[in-house]
């Protein structure tokens, strides 16, 4: 029974949402469910994408009147050309160049995640840009004023207009906004996806295809496919800095999540550096060297990676080599360069 009502909902929301089909780049299209991905999480229901909608969540995530002093927008820390992370920086800058504790996470296939944040300390898209709005060291400011300054601007009374049917503008409509425009940022084109979905022929190499196998090996317990995180919250044995960010403990206060942070997905690494939380690493062998020779057995680290009582696991650097080449597979140019997530 529950498997039939299972398979219904899923082919439901294929209908409603179109399946994966490729689109031109820089059109705007339906949301659409890759095919070698699962049914998103996010409550379409409550927010329906639209080409206005789209269209105005866009110009709000590139807008820097989101913050006090109209210097910083979303897309300020989350450049698409870096895979929507800020390039170059171990943790984020903000507002008057202050800086965060942590790195600014990819935005990136958002439409599959229950929770946000490195602690995942929210739990709705919807409600998620109020964090780095709200943010002293982001953007350091508050809806009222948001809303009052969008008020003065001569398009947007007209952009609210076409997206929700009045010239209103309210914070809910402002987020759903962003959700829309976020909700369409799908990394779903790269090589991997090719082969997955058995497309113009495209197979991997006998490296990748080596380092495919050591990847469901070594890496599949939390990045898993298709989406290469389990969006779980894991204790990686990271050195504890000065910072002491002690991670999901600090929403959950259960000891076991003390140092544990989201498991971020794979895709997109080429673009995406530095990695962690915090930075802390600029290269993806660097990571891979985390994890075979510099792990520490920090209070909660994670069992999947004690063996023996030691912490770490077991590559040659012929396996990490060829692991890397794997994980290229996982970049998407497309995503990356896609015209429709410019800045319009």
């Amino acid at each position: 029974m529950c498997r039939v009502a299972g398979a219904c909902t899923t082919l439901l929301m294929m209908l409603l949402l179109g399946c994966y089909g490729g689109n031109q780049q820089g059109q705007f299209h339906s949301f659409s469910i890759p095919a070698n991905f699962p049914p998103p999480l996010y409550r379409f229901k409550n927010n329906t994408i639209t080409q206005a909608g789209f269209v105005l969540g866009r110009k709000l995530f590139y807008e820097p009147r989101l913050s006090r002093n109209s210097t910083i927008s979303c897309g300020s820390c989350h450049i698409q050309s870096a895979g929507f992370t800020q390039h170059g920086h171990d943790v984020s800058h903000g507002i008057d160049d202050r800086l965060g504790t942590r790195n600014s996470p990819p935005i990136m296939n958002l439409a599959w995640s229950a929770t946000f944040m490195w602690d995942g300390g929210i739990t709705d898209l919807d409600l998620q840009p109020l964090a780095p709005i709200s943010n002293h060291a982001e953007m350091d400011n508050n809806m009222e004023n948001v809303i009052r300054k969008l008020k003065s601007h001569p398009q947007y009374p007209g952009l609210f207009k076409g997206a929700f049917g009045t010239e209103d503008i309210t914070s809910a409509r402002v987020l759903k906004a962003l959700s829309q425009f976020m909700l369409m940022c799908i990394s779903s084109h790269s090589k991997y996806d090719s082969v997955m979905r058995r497309e113009g022929g495209v197979t991997f190499s006998v490296e990748e295809r080596e380092g495919y196998f050591i990847y469901q090996q070594k890496c599949a317990a939390c990045h898993a496919e298709p989406l290469f995180t389990d969006h779980s919250f894991r204790n990686n044995g990271l050195s504890i800095t000065a910072v002491n960010d002690v991670g999901r403990y600090a929403v959950t206060l259960k000891p076991s999540d003390r140092y544990s942070f989201s498991v971020p997905s794979l895709r997109n690494l080429a673009y995406t550096a530095p990695y962690m939380h915090d930075g802390r690493y600029l290269t993806v062998a660097a990571v891979l060297n985390h994890y075979t020779d510099l792990m520490e057995l920090t209070p909660g680290l994670d069992s999947l990676f004690i063996r023996e009582g030691r912490p770490g696991l077991t590559m040659t650097q012929e396996d990490k080599i060829k692991l890397m080449a794997f994980l290229k597979t996982l970049n998407d140019i497309q995503f990356v360069r896609d015209p429709l997530l410019s800045p319009q």
